[in-house]
């Protein structure tokens, strides 16, 4: 006997006005800890203390670092394309009088973003990395709680980032964007 292979599940790709009208009826509450990628609704790990103190640092670092340089942004979303806004911990964002009041930044507005992995490092790096290389933003960084690294990711192209770093021992690191604003690494790493 041959086994008969099932047909590819076709899938319904949300778009963005359709998950904004998920969340205007309803379905989706202001508390859910959701983001929209690649058309898909995907459910964010909860946010843990060090999670969040480690934003909470990274976050005051930042903002004494660029100044009115840039604007930091904390776990808010980017609009990538019509069927993906990610929601990073962190991205440091183009000057803006509005401060983005008229819509979410796209990634032409995105300087830098920050992932902080407590446990979703695989999938930062398997499925949000690439995503924001596919979408021309300049660079990520994504540090991994755990192993106590942080992943540098500059210079996109086709898809993928050209310059890929992992820095294991504390030193300082400044965005290619505003390399006068340099961070030291020194508690996040150890």
């Amino acid at each position: 006997m041959h086994a008969i292979a099932d047909p590819p599940l076709a899938r319904h790709r949300l778009s963005i006005d359709d998950y904004y009208r998920m969340s205007g009826a309803g379905i989706l509450g202001e508390d859910d800890r959701v983001e929209l990628i690649e058309g898909e609704i995907i459910d964010m790990a909860p946010i843990g203390s060090t999670h969040a103190a480690t934003v909470k640092r990274l976050a005051r670092a930042l903002m004494s670092a660029v100044g009115d340089y840039a604007i930091v942004s904390v776990q808010d979303p980017i609009r990538l394309d019509r069927h993906s806004e990610p929601q990073p911990d962190l991205a440091l964002l183009r000057p803006r009088e509005d401060f983005y009041a008229s819509g979410h930044p796209g990634s032409a507005d995105t300087l830098l973003v920050i992932e902080v992995a407590e446990s979703s490092l695989e999938y930062d790096l398997r499925v949000k990395v690439p995503l924001y290389a596919s979408h021309g933003v300049p660079e990520v960084w994504v540090l991994d709680l755990a192993g106590r690294a942080l992943h540098v990711y500059r210079q996109p192209a086709a898809g993928a980032y050209a310059q890929v770093e992992i820095i294991v021992q504390a030193r300082t690191l400044a965005p290619l964007a505003l390399p006068a604003a340099a961070i030291e690494l020194a508690g996040l790493l150890g």
